[in-house]
């Protein structure tokens, strides 16, 4: 069920009709036909609405609203109101009213406004409730979050904690894969051995090959002595080869003879030396796509890719959100005197709303900005930055009413697109089964679409307009 609706009316008949229509649209709804016997409801249940007539005998709609609000101020109540009838209307706003409808009731209307009041509830319901929540927050390692996406994680990381076999750590960045590659270590039999990563997008082609396999004297111009490479660095523990899939193509090779041999040759050298490490990689890219285009061998990916771990964007966690940022606002890690202590409902809204190309690193981000200029001891909406303040959380829109906003059927084929690459986190083969498209079809669709330097990803293809 969506939520708990009390229904207020001395009408039964149109109790009993909003109720089965409240049923049908998945709520749990209850009636009273009368102020009094609803009051008691009240203070005996725990109820996510409230929808009152305003014209009852004994105590009227006002009166209701007055009294409901003061026994549970967070409780919404919607008021049914005769046509035309604003003055009215503006009374029970101004008692405590949350939203009104007017007569002759349209069912439709009715159940948009009990699902927006519901939501609104139990956002506030879960704000109030963040502050213990974070306490409870469950976690491996440095990785935070209660979600179901985040317990078949940790789940999975249990299982291969103590395995030698290489990791390929897939996801958006921002989403924690260096965090994940490090709980895996620290829960490995590793961990009292060192744990090095190197970025392969980050060091220059000529010295990658000397950063992870050293290189003897005289190797090259500047090699004035021996240096051990990252490989015999970690020796007994694990190396993080993050970004993997902007390894230049002609490293390649002597990357998969590493793994393969578990030996490596300096640059210069004449001896194969041995290591002991676990090898763990990471990317943001779909080295499943490279691998079609030439751009990552496929031998070396199959020796990376034994087990597979995807990182779950932050869009698809739900109400991690904003666990995290209450995590970050009790434990920021940057120096502040405000005092902060939590997040309003309307900024909870707008968090949940929005896409977070960025992820958990954009999270902590605009927490702390936001932290930084508020001058309320909630965060609120007008804290957030400016991207907030109009984002519209994307949809299909098929079947938007307004003319206006009606869709060509190009444009709902991108956003469907869109959606599902968004949920297979940016898995174009998984995408591309759900969809029932070949790789290459879906790959030139997307190519039509917009696409960046970085690859082909849902938080980047170009806006057709300001809903998306």
């Amino acid at each position: 069920m969506k939520g708990r609706v009390l229904i207020v009316d001395d009408d039964r008949a149109m109790c009993e009709m909003i109720q089965l229509d409240a049923r049908r649209r998945e709520f749990d709804a209850a009636y009273c036909t009368s102020a009094e016997s609803a009051l008691q409801e009240l203070q005996a249940g725990e109820f996510d609405c409230v929808l009152t007539d305003l014209n009852m005998p004994g105590a009227n709609g006002i009166e209701f609203c007055e009294k409901a609000h003061s026994l549970k101020p967070d409780l919404p109540v919607v008021v049914i109101t005769a046509f035309g009838s604003l003055e009215t209307a503006v009374a029970a706003i101004r008692a405590g009213a949350y939203d009104f409808v007017t007569k002759p009731i349209e069912l439709d209307i009715l159940g948009l406004a009990l699902e927006r009041a519901v939501n609104n509830h139990q956002l506030i319901e879960t704000v109030n409730h963040l502050r213990k929540s974070v306490d409870q927050i469950q976690r491996y390692e440095d990785l935070l979050g209660s979600s179901p996406a985040m317990q078949r994680l940790f789940e999975r990381l249990t299982r291969i904690a103590d395995s030698e076999s290489p990791v390929l750590i897939a996801g958006e960045s921002g989403t924690g894969k260096e965090l994940a590659a490090r709980a895996l270590h620290q829960r490995s039999r590793r961990k009292q051995k060192p744990l090095i990563a190197v970025n392969c997008a980050a060091v220059p082609e000529n010295l990658l090959e000397s950063e992870l396999f050293g290189h003897v004297q005289g190797a090259f111009t500047d090699a004035h002595s021996s240096r051990k490479g990252l490989f015999l660095q970690a020796e007994g523990g694990t190396l993080l080869l993050d970004e993997i899939g902007d390894m230049p193509l002609n490293l390649q090779p002597k990357l998969l003879r590493a793994l393969e041999s578990r030996t490596i040759r300096p640059l210069g050298g004449e001896i194969e030396v041995p290591f002991d490490v676990r090898v763990i990689t990471s990317t943001n890219k779909d080295i499943e796509t490279a691998v079609e285009e030439g751009k990552f061998r496929q031998d070396l990916y199959y020796r990376i890719n034994v087990i597979r771990l995807d990182l779950p964007p932050l869009r698809s966690r739900g109400k991690d959100i904003l666990l995290l940022a209450q995590y970050f606002i009790e434990h920021p890690g940057f120096t502040d005197d405000r005092v902060v202590t939590g997040i309003s409902p309307s900024a909870a809204e707008r968090l949940l709303n929005y896409s977070w190309p960025g992820n958990v690193r954009e999270l902590r981000n605009v927490i702390e900005q936001a932290v930084v200029l508020t001058t309320h001891s909630k965060l609120a909406a007008a804290d957030l930055p400016e991207r907030f303040q109009d984002h519209k959380p994307s949809r299909l829109m098929v079947g938007a009413e307004n003319p206006a906003e009606l869709l060509t059927m190009e444009e709902v084929e991108r956003r469907y697109i869109i959606h599902v690459l968004e949920a297979t986190n940016n898995n174009q083969t998984h995408a591309a089964r759900i969809l029932g498209l070949d790789r290459k079809t879906l790959w030139r669709k997307l190519q039509r679409y917009g696409t960046s330097d970085d690859g082909i990803m849902p938080g980047k293809l170009l806006p057709r307009n300001g809903n998306y």
